[in-house]
């Protein structure tokens, strides 16, 4: 435990190291002195780094047993000769269609929302906003990306030494999600489409309309796909936060 509180702080200590200055130099919303929830999101950071792995461990290698059982021989053979780069490809794809999904749900039944919630109540973000997040909610939305790369014997332990292809998946998504949610106002032009920016996933957290949109973690063609994306040219939302609004708790707007 101890080893796993340093290695956070390093990781705290270099993500603060980028982002604080690239938030005050290219800032959407301005510092404004001291961050109220700052305590409480610190300690979500560190909540974050220990209990998901916590929980899951165990039901992911009952279901990394299951699918060693089950599979066939000749599919398992295919998975075992895939390079490393098109195993760890496949398995991002399958996973970040789980995470949309569990995202999604977090926003459209009530008992989910009400652990989400808590992710998107500040008014205003910046790059520590990404770990604010129940223990709940985060448990459910890793359940939802690795539930399947575990029964397609894609994180398996016979195929993937050491669980590498889950811990390189959850890695990329959750790193990616500090610079989602910093406060710059870079724009990327064609590239928005391809790969989540922070523009994409600020309209996220707007507090007033459109309601929930852009779920994906970093693939915007899934919000398109399924008729969630929401992704102007040059605008960003006015207000964050979760607003008056009785609908966020459900998808009532027309995509």
């Amino acid at each position: 435990m101890i080893a796993q509180i340093i290695h956070l702080s390093v990781w705290l200590a270099v993500l603060a190291a980028i982002f604080v200055p690239l938030e005050r130099l290219c800032a959407i919303q301005r510092p404004t002195g001291f961050r109220r929830q700052l305590p409480l999101d610190l300690f979500l950071y560190f909540a974050s780094g220990f209990v998901p792995a916590l929980v899951l461990a165990a039901p992911l290698a009952a279901l990394t047993a299951l699918a060693q059982s089950h599979l066939p021989e000749d599919y398992c053979t295919a998975l075992d000769r895939l390079p490393g780069p098109g195993r760890l490809t496949i398995s991002f794809a399958v996973a970040e269609v789980g995470f949309y999904w569990g995202h999604r749900w977090s926003h459209e039944w009530p008992w989910l929302w009400r652990y989400h919630a808590l992710h998107h109540e500040p008014e205003r973000l910046d790059w520590l906003v990404n770990s604010r997040t129940h223990p709940i909610d985060m448990i459910f939305t890793r359940l939802c990306g690795l539930v399947p790369i575990h029964l397609l014997g894609l994180a398996s332990a016979k195929w993937d030494r050491g669980g590498a292809i889950a811990a390189a998946v959850v890695a990329l998504s959750t790193w990616w999600g500090f610079f989602l949610h910093a406060n710059v106002r870079w724009r990327f032009g064609w590239l928005e489409q391809l790969v989540a920016t922070p523009a994409f996933h600020h309209w996220h957290h707007v507090a007033d309309t459109p309601l929930n949109r852009n779920f994906a973690a970093t693939l915007p063609a899934l919000d398109r796909f399924f008729g969630t994306l929401h992704l102007p040219a040059r605008d960003w939302p006015e207000r964050y936060g979760i607003g008056e609004s009785p609908q966020r708790d459900a998808l009532t707007e027309e995509p």
